[in-house]
């Protein structure tokens, strides 16, 4: 499947194709088939097989993890996500979101740690039945245009997919320190499919 925000950048290169074949010019033509293709590989939409399970927190991204921030109250984890990964964006607990906030902002490497702080970026706050969690898209510095499909008030699934960052980009997840990582740094994940922590203790709440 193609997420139909990926259908503009792929019939436009094609078309571009066609026309120059209609004119012969084989080299360019190539060329434009080449990046209808790339999108078309950039913009799919596979299936995932969301895990199951009391207290598990899923990854909202593929990528990487290149960061993890622990303090007295938080725990956080950054996914990168380079332009061959699936850039769908997926909820990470089942639950409602209570906040979204829209920050405008620069477009600094996405595994830059400032930019959590500057980058173009979109928090989203979900409240789940055992924990609260914020889950930020950030922008990158190839990154055109940040997507969220629901609005606050609405309920989630976990896995369910709410938006995605166009071109290479990033995905923090802040969540409350009484949940246990079954991540570190450098691992590979797949968004909605690989747990990223496991509740622990009593409910507690990350709004920033």
């Amino acid at each position: 499947m193609i997420v139909r925000e990926g259908i503009p950048f792929i019939l436009v290169p094609l078309l571009i194709a066609a026309v120059f074949g209609f004119l012969h010019l084989w080299p360019v033509v190539v060329v434009f088939a080449f990046v209808a293709l790339f999108m078309m590989y950039f913009f799919r939409d596979p299936h995932r097989v969301v895990p199951t399970g009391e207290g598990l927190i899923i990854s909202a991204a593929d990528g990487r993890v290149t960061r993890i921030d622990i303090t007295d109250t938080t725990k956080l984890v950054s996914v990168f996500l380079s332009p061959l990964d699936v850039h769908i964006n997926r909820s990470p607990i089942a639950g409602t979101i209570k906040d979204i906030t829209y920050t405008r902002g620069r477009k600094m490497p996405a595994t830059s740690d400032e930019a959590s702080l500057v980058n173009e970026r979109n928090s989203l706050v979900i409240e789940g039945s055992n924990v609260t969690v914020t889950c930020t898209q950030i922008a990158g510095i190839l990154a055109r245009r940040i997507v969220c499909w629901p609005k606050s008030g609405d309920n989630l699934e976990r896995g369910q997919k709410f938006g995605l960052i166009k071109f290479s980009s990033r995905t923090d997840l802040l969540m409350p320190v009484n949940v246990e990582l079954a991540v570190k740094v450098g691992d590979r994940v797949k968004g909605g499919e690989t747990i990223i922590a496991r509740v622990t203790g009593e409910k507690k709440q990350v709004i920033s």
